[in-house]
């Protein structure tokens, strides 16, 4: 696999990269002000990462998801969580608004999903995890773009 050279966006416009970043930590905050606990917040990030075809992202917050106590048959469940049982309903709703931001040119936010999600999570948490999936759409389009790599951990290389 040869090696292609793109601009990172990161580092060329580390301003523009800077105001990301506060907005994704002040997200954070809101978040958890709003009691979206560390389970379901990763598991919303990492199904729209992986929805958006971001290995970097993906990679990013499985291993936040780890560190919190997000165990890997969780992780795994993800591409599969409305058949899977290992996902309560706070976190099918999440999922469920994962899905529609990732694919929000498609149809918006129908009024079917809006009203499920909102009679399950508090209005302030849907606000608080609609500005998480605003965040990670736009870390994941930034990553995609730059194309950045996610090599091999050590130990697994063939």
């Amino acid at each position: 696999m040869t090696e292609e050279r793109r601009v990172h966006l990161a580092r060329s416009a580390r301003s523009a990269y800077d105001a990301l970043d506060s907005f994704a930590r002040t997200v954070g905050e809101l978040a958890a002000e709003a009691g979206i606990d560390d389970r379901l917040r990763e598991l919303a990030l990492i199904h729209a990462s992986q929805l958006n075809g971001c290995a970097y992202c993906v990679r990013v917050h499985v291993d936040r998801a780890q560190k919190a106590g997000v165990d890997s048959d969780s992780i795994t469940q993800l591409p599969t969580w409305r058949e899977s049982g290992v996902f309560s309903d706070r976190e099918r709703a999440a999922l469920a608004l994962a899905e529609r931001y990732v694919f929000i040119h498609e149809q918006g936010i129908p009024d079917e999903v809006y009203d499920h999600v909102g009679s399950i999570l508090s209005e302030e948490e849907y606000v608080a995890l609609s500005w998480l999936l605003v965040s990670i759409n736009a870390f994941n389009r930034l990553t995609i773009a730059g194309k950045y790599p996610v090599p091999p951990r050590h130990g697994h290389d063939e």
